[in-house]
């Protein structure tokens, strides 16, 4: 099943896990949302400076910033009220996550890269 699926903290950076998971998400068949608050567009393509810029329905958020800059995206995350929320390695935010849980969002410790290459996606 194909998802929307919103980056935080996509980066330009082949060998950032960011970069190689909207690569993998693309060609595993979902839609990414670039979210970076530094960065105009990426590899050609739109990148957003908050999440709350997307006009549509976001089924997965994946995290990829540290817990302090998270905090900025929480409530645009909460008004997106995605399905749910993986925090990759680094990036865990457990302040944030009974704020999430409560908006009835799944929160996930996980790697997206793994989830996607395992078919736990």
């Amino acid at each position: 099943m194909s998802e929307i699926v919103a980056i935080i903290g996509a980066s330009d950076k082949p060998d950032r896990y960011a970069s190689m998971a909207a690569e993998s998400l693309e060609q595993h068949g979902h839609q990414t949302v670039l979210v970076n608050p530094h960065k105009e567009s990426i590899n050609g393509k739109s990148c957003l400076k908050h999440l709350g810029e997307f006009d549509g329905q976001v089924d997965t958020v994946t995290v990829y910033v540290n817990a302090a800059r998270f905090k900025d995206h929480l409530s645009a995350i909460l008004e997106a009220r995605p399905n749910r929320v993986i925090f990759n390695p680094g990036a865990e935010s457990p302040d944030t996550y009974s704020d999430l849980e409560a908006d009835g969002i799944e929160v996930l410790e996980a790697c997206t890269l793994v989830m996607l290459n395992t078919g736990q996606f």
